[in-house]
């Protein structure tokens, strides 16, 4: 098993003090599609910052999405 060398953050710390006993497989997938939504959202909300920012429209878009990168 790899050690890992970095300390909790504290919403790690939060989540295993808050979660430290089972819970049923349903509750479980429903922590997951919580937590996935909320991380949608902040990525949402921080793309459009970016789009605003930056007077990004449709053309932007497909430019973007046209666009190869290549990795080096």
């Amino acid at each position: 098993m790899e050690t890992i060398n970095h300390p909790l953050t504290n919403v790690q710390l939060e989540l295993l003090k808050s979660f430290s006993h089972d819970h049923p497989e349903n509750k479980l997938n429903d922590l997951k599609v919580l937590l996935a939504d909320f991380f949608s959202d902040m990525a949402i909300t921080e793309a459009n910052k970016v789009w605003e920012r930056d007077n990004w429209d449709e053309n932007k878009v497909r430019e973007l999405l046209e666009t190869k990168l290549i990795s080096q």
